[in-house]
């Protein structure tokens, strides 16, 4: 029963990104609204990480699986893209390190940013 609750808490947040992505006019995908949401009630302290953490974990074990129907869509369009492959090849290879530096520097940043934060707490507090 504790999944249930976990994995309905997820699709809630996901719901209500499906609803501002019908709402607002920007250009964001509705998931993204939904993680958004998601980060935002566990970082005000709203939700605790124990509410879903069983059900999220679950669900990142199983997302290997959820890339089997777009190997498969490209299995079936293979002749439409046979000419093509080395430009997707390269195209998906640039994006793919563009994200990962965007990733590194983002998470350099918010642990530099984090510790910064301790490093000021610790100067107030020897104060």
């Amino acid at each position: 029963m504790r999944y249930v609750l976990q994995l309905l808490i997820i699709i809630c947040f996901s719901f209500l990104g499906e609803v501002l992505h019908a709402v607002l006019p920007l250009p964001f995908p509705a998931g993204i609204y939904g993680i958004v949401l998601l980060y935002a009630a566990l970082s005000t302290g709203m939700l605790k990480v124990r509410h879903i953490k069983e059900a999220s974990t679950t669900l990142i074990a199983a997302m290997p699986v959820m890339f089997v129907p777009p190997a498969v869509g490209l299995m079936e369009t293979w002749s439409s893209i046979r000419d093509v492959w080395p430009q997707y090849m390269f195209i998906t290879i640039i994006s793919t390190l563009a994200v990962m530096a965007a990733a590194g520097w983002m998470t350099q940043g918010a642990i530099m940013w984090k510790g910064h934060g301790k490093a000021r707490k610790e100067e107030q507090d020897e104060k």
